[in-house]
């Protein structure tokens, strides 16, 4: 009977948020949120993040340092630890449901010991009532492993089990874990029933689109749009009957979060939202401040976004958007992309990333990531490769590349692209407007580059450089990383 009462099962978020401030969690922000601090992790752990090899999955999974293989007994060793673990303190239980299309939706059970973590889960998750197997997530921070005798590499563990759809998370609090633990899991069940699970934003208003992007390309900032419906800002499943948004909340990154910016995300941060890593100061965030991490995040359900679509699901999409901050400066602000082209810059998955040096100057480099989000995607390349393209001919919708980066010059000599004019690129080509533009097709990339867009100014639609030589070295130079990334690929 004791262990009963240590046992809180799907308690409501003002429960919960009451429950974190009582046991010393977090802190109340005067928003009504629960502010807690990480620890060591305040971000993933890709190198302590695991599949258990059976023999169903051993010829599935891309094998290697992104997807790391953990026997059965280790799996068994480190299940019966943390059960133990929990079940001799207080812990909490949430059942939810993963999949806003009823077809093809998941039971979820998440079992946490702490009581924002299982707070944010109810915020990430949706809430319909669902039979069948579930999935099982069990994150127990105080739990840690033993290397040496579990098979792990740190404390820290991150264990996936496909055929029993049970996940163990030790040794961390970051929330964002629990998150992409649970999507990653996703992004081996659907594809299995031919389903194509995506690590992308989608929004409707006549039309429904999908924006691909890593991290700080705008995929949430340019979904986001007042004008149009948000389906969901980072997880999405495209089936033959449209699309759907496995979460029913938003994991929004919030460093340099200014309102007249990002307004919709702004506003969201409220009620019970859990906040990680963010300086408070007599209980108002400080989102300026870095001090923590740069990588500071909020959870929080999408009811709290204004123009959330409430039922996660939409039609088919008429246009595809793979976002790139091209930091070479060379790539044009947009450019539309054939069926082939559309397969190669999906596995391509390119963006840039700034490295600085110790006098603090900056250069690019380039950053390849398997359909835009390869830590996720356990499947082959082909897999989902294959999947896009089925989906691409059934909806016949338009692929455009679409350059978030620098233009007239490459990081610190030409200026990034504004969020306004990216909006306005971005709005022109779901509205068809460059179905009946002029194109200039690209010599070296062999895409098709629009000219002019409404509300653009010409000099920014031409990706060339005042320096043509220069410009021209630096666009050969990324064209041999991009092959080089694709011998990769297939090797």
């Amino acid at each position: 009977m004791m262990l009963m009462q240590r046992v809180r099962i799907d308690l409501r978020p003002k429960e919960l948020l009451r429950m974190s401030v009582e046991r010393g969690e977090g802190v109340l922000s005067n928003k009504g949120c629960i502010t807690v601090t990480t620890g060591k992790y305040t971000g993933r752990s890709p190198n302590d993040r695991f599949f258990v090899k059976t023999r169903a999955n051993e010829k599935l999974i891309d094998w290697g340092d992104t997807n790391m293989p953990l026997s059965e007994n280790h799996f068994d060793r480190l299940y019966k630890k943390i059960t133990k673990y929990l079940a001799a303190r207080e812990h909490f239980v949430l059942h939810a449901t993963a999949g806003a299309d009823e077809r093809y939706s998941f039971p979820i059970t998440v079992t946490t010991e702490y009581a924002y973590q299982n707070l944010f889960m109810h915020h990430l998750l949706r809430h319909e009532k669902l039979k069948g197997d579930p999935i099982t997530v069990i994150c127990a921070p105080g739990c840690v492993s033993n290397p040496a005798t579990d098979g792990t590499h740190s404390e820290a563990f991150i264990v996936i089990h496909t055929e029993k759809r049970i996940i163990l998370i030790g040794g961390t609090k970051y929330c964002g874990e629990i998150k992409k633990a649970v999507f990653t899991l996703c992004n081996y069940l659907y594809p299995l029933k031919g389903l194509l699970s995506m690590h992308c934003s989608a929004n409707i208003g006549k039309s429904a689109a999908l924006f691909f992007g890593l991290s700080g390309t705008g995929k949430t900032t340019l979904s986001m749009d007042p004008k149009r419906k948000i389906l969901g800002d980072d997880e999405t499943v495209w089936t033959p009957h449209g699309i759907f948004n496995i979460e029913g909340g938003s994991y929004a990154k919030c460093i340099y979060l200014k309102r007249k910016h990002e307004p919709l995300i702004y506003d969201a941060i409220r009620d019970s939202a859990v906040v990680e890593n963010v300086v408070m100061k007599k209980g108002k965030y400080n989102y300026d401040d870095d001090s923590i991490t740069e990588n500071t995040r909020a959870g929080f359900p999408l009811s709290h976004v204004k123009s959330a679509l409430r039922s996660g699901k939409a039609v088919q999409p008429k246009t595809v958007i793979f976002l790139t901050a091209d930091a070479f400066g060379v790539l044009p602000p947009i450019a539309k992309l054939t069926l082939d082209q559309a397969i190669y810059h999906f596995l391509s998955g390119y963006t840039s990333k700034l490295a600085e040096t110790e006098r603090g100057i900056t250069t690019p480099r380039a950053a390849f990531s398997l359909a835009f989000g390869q830590p996720f995607m356990p499947l082959k390349a082909q897999v989902y490769a294959r999947l896009l393209r089925k989906n691409l001919l059934r909806s016949k919708a338009q692929v455009f590349l679409i350059n978030t980066g620098w233009y007239g010059g490459p990081y610190g000599v030409g200026k990034r692209f504004p969020i306004p004019i990216t909006r306005k690129i971005v709005t022109a080509a779901i509205e068809g407007r460059f179905d009946t533009a002029k194109m200039k097709k690209d010599e070296l990339f062999q895409f098709e580059m629009p000219l002019s867009c409404p509300g653009v100014p010409a000099r920014m639609m031409r990706p060339e450089w005042a320096n043509g030589r220069e410009y021209l070295k630096k666009k050969k130079m990324l064209a041999q990383l991009f092959e080089e990334n694709k011998k990769g690929l297939f090797s």
